[in-house]
């Protein structure tokens, strides 16, 4: 299956959520009645236990949330107040299942609510933040630093050394090519569609089931070291522990070629995943990569009980839309020759 979204769910709510405020108040002018936190349960919450006793964060889950990653510009306010919030959702919700003009750029999505695949959709767990980064206050990365700057266009120019994206298969992003989707994480982030994953406890691993392409992460909880620095691996090296009701999930060992945000392959990430309620999950990272930004920072995002089995997502076996796009492309580069040797022929 090729991917070829152009309208994700967070640049919905980016929009939406821009043209809301601009009907309510914003920074020095919110509501006194505006929330001071998010993701709090009303009375202390304690989550079920599994057979060896750990809290059970077993089932399947959803994080798709109309909230962009960072805070929209000229919002100058951490939370919106649960009505304006209900309002943003509704507006995306709407905005995504509008029609749109045939033929047209925005015309390529894709409506997976009206097959019934995309089971979330209206039971998305309200997340009152303006972004999901919570860590720095303004809800924005921190600035790169001159290494990561530089190594942000090196690679770059290396992509552009490369050619266009439709020159070669090794062009096309590693999500065209059915090897990796943001979904697999981590950390873990949703995109426009199929986010949804599987969490099963052993006494001494968790597994995470992603939907997306069906990546697997299996999270060691024994204490084992992490493997040695030249191993290096696509979802990196996870190791977790508990702490109270906390599942701490420590990764590293990335490989240069996932780059999250701009990361050098040092990042080191660490994940918090606490049951707030029976329905409710909050997930949290931390990003350290002192090789890429000035500090570290975190971010928040509300999981939400769903109903499962999940669907089989056979990326590779319907993908003919890849070769489709190289053949169509070589098309049109004989078809442009052929135009500029009659010009030159004249």
């Amino acid at each position: 299956m090729t991917h070829r979204f152009v309208v994700l769910t967070g640049v919905v709510g980016i929009f939406v959520a821009a043209a809301w405020l601009a009907r309510v108040p914003v920074a020095g002018q919110a509501p006194s009645a505006a929330p001071k936190t998010n993701l709090t349960a009303v009375k202390a919450y304690t989550p079920p236990r599994t057979a060896d006793g750990q809290p059970d964060l077993q089932g399947f889950w959803t994080n798709t949330t109309y909230t962009p990653l960072e805070r929209p510009k000229d919002v100058n306010r951490e939370f919106f107040t649960k009505e304006e919030a209900v309002e943003i959702q509704k507006r995306a919700a709407e905005a995504e299942g509008e029609q749109t003009e045939p033929g047209t750029i925005l015309d390529v999505h894709y409506d997976f609510t009206q097959f019934g695949l995309d089971r979330n959709q209206g039971g998305l767990a309200l997340n009152l933040r303006t972004s999901l980064v919570v860590d720095p206050p303004d809800g924005k990365i921190p600035p790169m630093t001159a290494q990561g700057q530089k190594r942000t266009a090196e690679r770059a120019e290396a992509r552009k050394r490369m050619g266009g994206a439709t020159d070669a298969v090794q062009n096309q992003s590693y999500s065209v090519r059915c090897i990796l989707m943001d979904r697999d994480g981590p950390p873990m982030l949703a995109g426009a569609y199929n986010n949804n994953y599987q969490i099963v406890q052993t006494p001494g691993q968790v597994m995470i089931l992603v939907e997306m392409l069906h990546g697997v992460r299996i999270i060691p909880l024994d204490g084992r070291p992490h493997l040695p620095p030249n191993v290096r691996q696509w979802l990196g090296d996870s190791r977790g522990h508990w702490e109270g009701e906390t599942l701490v999930v420590e990764t590293t060992n990335f490989t240069d070629k996932t780059a999250f945000q701009g990361s050098s392959e040092n990042m080191r990430l660490t994940e918090r995943f606490t049951r707030m309620d029976e329905g409710t999950m909050r997930y949290q990272f931390t990003v350290d990569d002192p090789a890429t930004w000035a500090k570290p920072w975190s971010a928040e995002v509300p999981w939400k009980k769903t109903i499962g089995p999940l669907f089989e997502h056979a990326c590779h076996e319907g993908n003919y839309g890849l070769y489709n796009t190289l053949a169509g492309a070589r098309v049109e580069d004989k078809k442009a020759a052929e135009e500029a040797a009659k010009k030159a022929s004249k």
